[in-house]
Order: structure tokens, then sequence, then C-alpha cells
């Protein structure tokens, strides 16, 4: 073996860089070894046609921890963040549309277009997520109560029920509903307009290969409303430079913490001896030795394919078997001559800024997943549009556009067979042409695209099923059950073996939690810092 290090991270996505930093600060000597030839994982901004550059896989900030920020001094490094003029613009059948965000009062004269009772429910529904998203924030940057670590496990659940505990009765009863029943049922009780839940449900069907109507759909919805931008909660934005610039910045504090990082580097096998990881082999045969080897990629792609089924215990190996992947997510970036020209807004304005939610109610949404199990995708696909040269001029030529289309409902495998690879075109332009029903001339304006098919996203970033995810966020596979009950504290089902990535608590997006959560761990069990309630 090489020479060895006091941790080995795998992947150089933003939570390795995150786990890194922390880890490199308390003084460990840490390498991340990275299969690609750029750091960043999924967060990267890559040229896809001369002159025209975008975000390929994440596109859109929000999530990511601001203690992670201050933590890593991101802002004096350059990182900037420009946030949304409103959240969501939705056209509607009929050449109507609706816009989401900007304030609340303005907000509800938009409601009132379509339900004067739903313009006044808002204001109590925004305080009743603002006060579970309060919960999710809370715990967002805690270690869940590892199950069988004795004394550990009791005062560790304790002290972080306490919270739930505290809460009154009204608000015990959202986070149940918000857990347990369905996206629908949910926004059925709140609102009775359809253009108005579906401004709200879309975030239910986001990286979730489900239905509104599927049990649980309701947390993926709270999920993506627990962050902020620039101070502001609940805010979306563009980071300027794309999602590449995060993680480029990511690496450099890094490498200025001393952190080594390899880059097409692919690991072959997690190295295991005597019940023990050691260290990896790479693909190119070279072995890397370390006292512990932190996997920031998906638990599927770790546990089926980097480590010997024998170093792993029968029953885990079950369990992890049965670990769901797959989010429905197909991602395409076009290069534009122009913006596009909806037809219920065609002129520019600050809906062109926004997330562009071509699903203009639940039962569309509905039928996209129905679709999908069916025959592999919907002929009316759930479409999201985001033109970030709009505020970044720095992605596209003078007069010219970028825009990402990140799209829900498309069978991680295709039914009877076939291959994605051999359909991803035909599925492409299912996608294109639900945005030119909306916007006619848009495919005449593009004269570049790429695409990534849930098959294409496993080959490029490592998402087995084309997860965004790392795993389906539904109730048994979140906090302490993520991936695994017993396993949910970041450390794997062998000495040495630690997990950093979004399957782990508190999941998938641009959070940096998980990186932020394993190093403390990590430390802990070094005895570099002990835990509170010693």
């Amino acid at each position: 073996m090489t020479s060895s290090y006091d941790a080995l991270i795998i992947g150089a996505g933003h939570n390795g860089l995150v786990c890194a930093f922390y880890l490199a600060r308390a003084g460990l000597k840490v390498r991340i070894v990275e299969a690609r030839d750029v750091v960043g994982g999924a967060a990267v901004t890559e040229e896809f046609a001369p002159g025209f550059r975008n975000s390929v896989a994440s596109y859109t900030v929000s999530l990511l921890q601001p203690k992670v920020i201050a933590d890593m001094a991101l802002a004096e490094h350059g990182y900037r963040v420009i946030e949304r003029p409103i959240s969501n613009f939705l056209p509607q059948p009929g050449g109507g549309y609706l816009k989401l965000g900007g304030g609340v009062a303005r907000t509800q004269a938009e409601f009132r277009k379509f339900s004067s009772r739903d313009a006044e429910a808002l204001p109590a529904y925004y305080a009743a997520l603002e006060r579970v998203a309060d919960l999710l924030r809370d715990l967002a940057l805690r270690v869940p109560p590892n199950v069988g670590e004795g004394m550990r496990t009791w005062l560790d659940g304790v002290r972080q029920g306490q919270r739930f505990a505290r809460l009154d009765l009204e608000t015990q009863r959202d986070v149940l509903d918000l857990f347990a029943r369905s996206a629908r049922t949910v926004l059925d009780g709140w609102f009775e307009s359809e253009a108005v839940k579906a401004a709200f449900g879309f975030d239910a069907v986001v990286g979730n290969y489900a239905s509104p109507d599927t049990l649980g759909s309701a947390y993926v919805l709270l999920h993506h409303v627990f962050g902020e931008v620039n101070g502001r909660r609940g805010a979306w934005g563009h980071s300027v430079g794309g999602m590449g610039a995060i993680t480029q910045i990511m690496a450099q504090v890094c490498r200025a913490a001393g952190v080594e990082i390899s880059l097409e580097s692919p690991v072959a096998r997690v190295l295991v001896d005597g019940e023990r990881a050691v260290g990896v082999r790479l693909l190119g045969g070279e072995e890397i030795a370390a006292d512990r080897v932190v996997a920031n990629v998906g638990p599927k792609l770790l546990y089926d394919r980097l480590i010997d089924a024998a170093d792993l215990p029968a029953d885990f190996r079950r369990r992890i078997k049965a670990f769901k992947v797959g989010s429905g997510t197909f991602r395409m970036n076009v290069a534009l001559t122009g913006l596009p020209k909806f037809t219920c807004l065609p002129e520019p304005g600050e809906h062109h800024q926004s997330g562009i939610i071509l699903a203009p109610t639940l039962d569309y949404m509905d039928r996209a997943f129905l679709d999908a199990k069916r025959y592999g995708w919907s002929k009316a696909p759930i479409v999201e549009m985001l033109i970030p040269s709009t505020v970044d001029d720095g992605l596209a030529p003078p007069g010219c556009h970028v825009a990402s289309l990140f799209c829900q409902q498309f069978a991680p495998e295709l039914p009877d067979g076939r291959d994605w690879d051999a359909e991803e075109g035909v599925a492409a332009d299912a996608i294109l042409d639900t945005v030119e029903a909306h916007a006619p001339g848009f495919r005449a304006s593009i004269v570049a695209q790429t695409r990534l098919s849930p098959k294409g996203l496993e080959r490029r970033f490592g998402l087995v099923g084309g997860d965004i995810m790392h795993g389906a966020m539904s109730l048994d596979q979140l906090w302490a059950a993520r991936p695994v009950l017993g396993h949910g504290g970041y450390r794997g089902p062998v000495r040495g073996l630690y997990m950093c990535g979004a399957g782990t608590h508190p999941g998938g997006g641009v959070t940096g939690a998980p990186g932020h959560n394993a190093a403390h761990v990590i430390l802990r069990d070094r005895g570099l810092f002990a835990p509170r309630w010693r």
C-alpha cells in the first residue's frame, strides 16, 4: 500500500469536501479520491456548447447549511447566490398563470385570481410549515440516535425528542400529517384551487418517484422548504457561476486546509482486514491505506459494488438490498438564441428568473407518475425550467441564454426490458414538446442540448437508479433509519467505515449537513472532542 492517511474519502462531491474540511481543520491527514476529472459530484458547471455553460445536474441553491457556509468561509472566497425575485411561475390551462413568492401579500393577491378562500388560508399554512421546518432545521446538523448503542442511543433520543415534545399540540399534529400523509391529503385540507395546490404540490414530487397521492409524499414537500438564501428562510437562488462554483470554492478551501484531492481515481474496492476497513484499491491497482474510510457515495453503490459481500453482516446485506433508490429524474440543458415566449405571459419579466413549473395540477402530476410506471415516462411530463443566464450573464453569449430542464417521473428502469440508451432521445422529445406547448417557438430557439436519463445520471455521477437523493426520502429511510436502522449515525457495519453522503441523515439536496455530521462523529470516535452529554 502507498502512504497511510487518517481518513480517506471516496468521492469529491460537496458532502465529501465538507467532511474533509472539518477533519483536516481538526488536524487529520485527509485524502479524497474522485472518479471523475473534476470535483463536485453532481454539483458541477460545464460548457456544453461553445460559449454556453450551465450546472449539469443539481441546479439551484437553498438547502446549503449556513453553518457550513460560515465555517468554510465560502463568501470570502467568492461564493455568491442571487435570490429569485419570485419563487415559481406556473402557466395554467386556458392561458392563465400563477406566480408564487415575492412576499405573502403579493402571493395572496395571486391566489385571489383562483380562490379568495385560499388567499386567506395562506398565512396560516406558511406559519404551520415554518413551525415544522424549524424542527427539521434543528435536527439537520444533529447526529440521529444510533439504535444499538445503549445509553448513548437513549440519551441522544431523549435530547432530540425533547424538541418535538415541546411543540404545541397543533404543531405536533402538523408534524404527523407532513411525515405520514400524502401531499394531496395535506393540501386538500388547506386549499381548494387546483392551481394553488399544484404550486405547493410540485415540491412533493421533486426527486421523488411517486404520485402526490403516495403516502409520505408530504414530507418531500417539507424537505424543500427548510432552507434559506442570504439569510431569508424558504428562499431559493442561483449560484453565480453555476453549482460548480460552490464546489470549486470548497475544494480550494479544503486544499488550503491540507486536504489532498486525487482526480481520475475511481475506487474498485474498499479493503477490509479482520472486520475493519483499512483502505481502498483503485481501479488502476493502487492500494491506499487509511485508518478510516469515509464513503461519499450512495449506500447502493457502496455496499453493492465497492465492498465484498462476505465482509458485510448477512442481515445488513439483506436490508441494504431492499434500500429503495430511483428518483425518476431526467435532466436536460439547452442553449437558446433567446428567451422562451410563454403564451400566457410572452414578454420578458421576473417569471423568466423564477422556477417555471410545467405541471398545472396534482392530477397532472399523478398521471405523469402512472404513465411512467406503465410506459416509462409520460407524454406530458413534469418539467421545471430555470434560466440562470437571466441573472448570470457569464453563462451564455450576449443575447443568448441557457436553460435547465429538470424533469420528473421517468422510470429508473424502463418496463419490458427496454434500455434508456435507445430511448433517451424519444423521452427528450416528450420534454421539449411539453415546453413547446406552453411556449411556441421554443424548439426553434435551441442551438444545442444535453440530456441525462436515469441511466445517464448513474453512468456520469454514480447515482444508482439515477437517484439524485442517493435513496428514496420515504419515512422508512429517514433520520435514524437512513440508510438502515442501527447505522443511521454515519458509521457503517464494518469498523473504520463511515458514510457522509446524501444516503444518510438529513438526505438529499446540496446541504453539506451529512458531511458536517459525519466529520463530527469521526472526530468524536477519535476522541478529539466529546459529546455534550459527557
